[in-house]
């Protein structure tokens, strides 16, 4: 069993994190859009499965930034 665990953040401890609505945050998760787990009904998060999926949107932005590039 695993006893070094992070403390699960919130709802609003994501959006504020992100500097977006907390109705962004529930669209994302109920989407499996951005990482999540519920307990007892209320959505948790890890800080380390928000900064991982930080950098998979990085990569997907910049991915598609490239691919895009030039097609105006």
């Amino acid at each position: 069993m695993q006893t070094d665990l992070e403390p699960a953040m919130t709802v609003r401890d994501v959006a504020v994190m992100l500097n977006v609505d907390e109705k962004t945050i529930y669209r994302l998760v109920t989407k499996g859009e951005l990482p999540g787990f519920k307990v007892l009904g209320s959505w948790r998060f890890q800080k380390s499965d928000l900064n991982a999926w930080i950098e998979t949107q990085k990569i997907d932005a910049r991915h598609t930034h490239t691919s895009t590039k030039g097609l105006v």
